[in-house]
């Protein structure tokens, strides 16, 4: 399937994901923080990345916009606690926006939809 980066200072949601994701057929390498993200963004190539809006002393908002300035083919999904950002503008970068919760569907759906975006617009 695909190879995602997985954004998130949480440990117990890396380790969420990366299984769920991995069940689905995905490729998934995780980072703890911003940082992270962009060493292993400079060390390889990734077909969606997720991001945690809320970082540990970083901002997964100021990780988005770095991504779509040196990244801009690289689709972005904002992962949140916080439904509030879905209306904040510095938001609106992002291919696509999910409220965390327990069941991952809703995750997964939404790869799904930015992927198949994706793929679309390399067709054309």
């Amino acid at each position: 399937m695909a190879k995602l980066l997985v954004v998130d200072d949480e440990a117990n949601i890396r380790l969420l994901y990366a299984q769920e994701l991995s069940d689905e057929g995905h490729e998934v390498v995780t980072a703890a923080s911003a940082t992270e993200a962009v060493e292993k963004l400079q060390a390889g190539d990734f077909d969606l990345a997720v991001l945690d809006i809320k970082l540990k002393n970083e901002s997964g908002i100021d990780l988005l916009q770095q991504i779509v300035k040196e990244r801009q083919t690289l689709p972005v999904i904002l992962c949140t606690a916080f439904s509030c950002y879905k209306d904040d503008f510095s938001a609106w970068l992002a291919d696509g926006y999910v409220v965390k919760s327990s069941d991952l569907q809703e995750l997964k759906d939404e790869i799904a939809r930015v992927l198949a975006k994706k793929q679309k617009a390399a067709a054309t």
